[in-house]
C-alpha cells in the first residue's frame, strides 16, 4: 500500500468539517460524512467564508448570493445527513489565517467537542486559492488553541483535543476511507450548490447541465474516487493526510 498507511477509521461520535467555501467539505469528504452519518455520527460544518464572490456573473448581488450559498450549503448537510452549519461569513478571497478567525474555530471545535475535524490540508504544493490555504491553517491552529486551557479562556469553553485530523486534498495522502455505496450521496450533496454549477462545474449555463455535461461531471467526480482508492488497491475511496497526534 504505497504511501497509504491506514484504512477507515472507527466511525466517530462527532465530526467537524471546516470548508473555505460552501462547497468545499462536500467535494473533500462529503462521501466519508455520509458513511459517518449513516452509523450514527453527528456531522458538524463550519464554513469560513460567505462564498461571496462564487459567480461568473459581475451583476451578480452579493448580498443575494450569499443567501443563496448559504440555504445551498445547508440542504448539502441535509443530503449528507444532516447537521448544523456554522457560517464566520468572512468576505470570499479575504480570509486571512489570523488570530481573531483562530479564535473562532478553536472556539467551534471546543463547543462541539469533535473526535475527528477535517479540512484542508495547508501544505498542498502549488495551491492557487488563498482561502484553501489559510482555512487549513486555521484548521491546525485552531486546534492547537481550542486543545491549551491557557489559550483564549475568556471563551469560558473547557479545552478539547480531538484525536485525529484529516486533511483533504493532501499531496501526500496516508489514509483511505472506503466509500463504496456512498458515492451518489456524495453526489446529490454537491449537486445542492447550484449557484455553482457554470463556476465550479463546468456546466454550460445558470439552468443546470444538458445530460452530457452531467455525465462528464459525474465521470470525474467517480474517477478521482476509484484514482483515490487504487492508492491501496481498493475500491472507492477519499483520500487524506492523518494526523493522530494532536
Amino acid at each position: 500500500m504505497t504511501g497509504i498507511e491506514s484504512v477507515n477509521l472507527a466511525p466517530p461520535a462527532v465530526a467537524l468539517a471546516v470548508g473555505a467555501h460552501p462547497d468545499d467539505v462536500e467535494f473533500g469528504c462529503g462521501a466519508t460524512l455520509a458513511k459517518w452519518a449513516a452509523a450514527g455520527c453527528r456531522i458538524h460544518h463550519v464554513v469560513c467564508t460567505d462564498g461571496s464572490r462564487g459567480s461568473w456573473d459581475p451583476a451578480e448581488e452579493r448580498a443575494t448570493l450569499v443567501a443563496r450559498r448559504h440555504e445551498e450549503q445547508r440542504e448539502a448537510a441535509r443530503r449528507l445527513g444532516g447537521g448544523p452549519v456554522t457560517f464566520l461569513d468572512w468576505p470570499d478571497g479575504e480570509l486571512e489565517a489570523g488570530l481573531r478567525q483562530r479564535w473562532q474555530v478553536a472556539h467551534e471545535i471546543r463547543r462541539v467537542r469533535p473526535d475527528v475535524v477535517l479540512g484542508h490540508d495547508p501544505w498542498r504544493r502549488y495551491r492557487l486559492h488563498p482561502d484553501h490555504r489559510n482555512a487549513g491553517f486555521l484548521v491546525t491552529d485552531g486546534i492547537v488553541a481550542a486543545r491549551d486551557p491557557l489559550f483564549f479562556p475568556e471563551q469560558g469553553l473547557a479545552a478539547h483535543r480531538p484525536t485525529a485530523l484529516l486533511l483533504w486534498e493532501a499531496d501526500e495522502p496516508n489514509h483511505l476511507e472506503i466509500v463504496e455505496g456512498w458515492e451518489e450521496r456524495k453526489l446529490h450533496a454537491i449537486a445542492a450548490h447550484r449557484s455553482q454549477y457554470r463556476s465550479t462545474m463546468g456546466y454550460g449555463g445558470p439552468d443546470g447541465p444538458t445530460l452530457e455535461e452531467e455525465a462528464a461531471f459525474r465521470g470525474r467526480i467517480l474517477g478521482r474516487l476509484l484514482q483515490q482508492g487504487a492508492l491501496a488497491g481498493r475500491g472507492p475511496a477519499e483520500a487524506f493526510r492523518l494526523l493522530d497526534r494532536l
